[in-house]
């Protein structure tokens, strides 16, 4: 289905510059994966440390898009230079769902949103990336299909954060955007193990 993970093979080639530079310095795609996981965690506990700072919202746009970069940058440094590694795969989806968790629960701190609405996603979009790892296991390969991925739920929370992050008084009836994200989610990933079953038992060419 439709999703914003569609537009990477362009916005890797925007990065290939910037990957081919880290790698003559001998930086490496596991340092890579690690710093975006800590940025991402640094951000959410920032916002955390000083509840009612609204401003302080401008923070995650730019980190969640510093960390899809990162993400595209630590991918191509793997394939295109011989880093792939074991380690690399486990701290590459963990580091993602740390990533997730993070920039997701300082929502908490803002009204109108609930709790429930924001865990509930936060748990969705977590069992959306376990989907997709699944595919591995069952021979369908490494599932990122749509339509609420984890570029897609960036933009999503970055929207959100920028207009928290300007002042503006959400309305009550934005309480439920939480819940129907995590709906939303639960489709995406329905949807991810549909098509890791698919290819899965689809002839070998």
């Amino acid at each position: 289905m439709p999703t914003l993970y569609s537009i990477k093979p362009a916005f890797q080639n925007l990065l290939r510059p910037l990957v081919g530079r880290l790698v003559s310095w001998g930086a490496t795609a596991n340092q890579v994966t690690v710093v975006a996981t800590v940025l991402s965690v640094f951000a959410g506990a920032l916002i955390a440390l000083f509840p009612g700072n609204a401003p302080l919202f401008w923070i995650l746009p730019l980190v969640l898009f510093v960390r899809m970069a990162l993400n595209a940058i630590d991918g191509m440094m793997a394939r295109e230079y011989g880093q792939a590694s074991k380690l690399g795969a486990y701290l590459n989806e963990i580091g993602d769902v740390i990533s997730d968790v993070a920039l997701i629960l300082p929502f908490l701190l803002v009204a109108p949103f609930s709790a429930p609405g924001v865990v509930a996603f936060a748990i969705a979009a977590l069992l959306v990336e376990y989907a997709g790892v699944l595919g591995v296991m069952t021979g369908g390969g490494r599932g990122y299909d749509g339509p609420f991925g984890k570029s897609d739920r960036a933009l999503a929370l970055g929207i959100i954060a920028a207009l928290i992050g300007s002042g503006v008084v959400l309305p009550a009836w934005f309480g439920w955007v939480f819940p129907l994200m995590a709906l939303l989610s639960l489709y995406t990933m329905i949807n991810r193990i549909r098509a890791g079953l698919r290819r899965a038992s689809s002839p070998v060419s």
